[in-house]
């Protein structure tokens, strides 16, 4: 299918606005995490992903997500959370990051409610991966996550767990992490594609 995804930071940033996000879930039910769907534009864009340590005992152990963590009373703000993460884990400070938007609440099954943000980065920054928590950073093309998204037929619908899945190179995308990426993808497709054609 070969999806092309020229799309520019505008476009996203119009279509983030319009589209209607997964609100939060009733209080005190989940614990509050936030992750930062970041991204880069190259000649076309990437979405930058972490492989989570091979550690024994770590429970997201070798995961692919987004960078994040959970929400911390100093952070004043699920925003800041992300940001922060994104610093502790990746060594991106927030001054190289502007962020979009949010794109709602996604939960897990072990009561974590992440909000995920959409940020830019600015590649004026080496990225530094924290070894204790990552052991691989992956620099994924939007277009390829179109395709698998096309391809399998995950577009205009909520598909099932087992089936929910990104595969790239060696590693699959699944679980909350694909929740997300889904969302993201649909906002893409939908909205960014189509106004790029128009």
């Amino acid at each position: 299918m070969n999806q092309t995804a020229t799309f520019s930071f505008d476009a996203l940033s119009r279509a983030m606005i319009k589209s209607d996000h997964p609100g939060p879930p009733p209080e005190d039910m989940f614990r509050p995490t936030s992750v930062m769907a970041l991204m880069e534009f190259e000649s076309s864009p990437n979405l930058i992903f972490i492989q989570k340590a091979d550690v024994a005992g770590y429970p997201w152990r070798n995961q692919m997500a987004f960078p994040g963590g959970h929400w911390d009373p100093g952070d004043g703000s699920r925003k800041a959370t992300a940001l922060r993460e994104l610093e502790e884990e990746m060594g991106i400070s927030k001054r190289h990051v502007d962020v979009i938007g949010s794109l709602g609440h996604f939960q897990t099954i072990n009561q974590r409610d992440i909000e995920a943000f959409v940020g830019v980065w600015d590649q004026e920054q080496e990225i530094c991966a924290d070894a204790s928590e990552i052991q691989r950073v992956f620099h994924i093309p939007v277009g390829h996550l179109l395709d698998v998204h096309m391809e399998k037929g995950l577009n205009g619908r909520t598909p099932g767990f087992d089936e929910l899945t990104y595969p790239y190179e060696d590693v699959v995308i699944w679980g909350a992490t694909a929740k997300i990426l889904h969302h993201f993808m649909e906002i893409i497709r939908a909205e960014v594609m189509s106004s790029c054609s128009g």
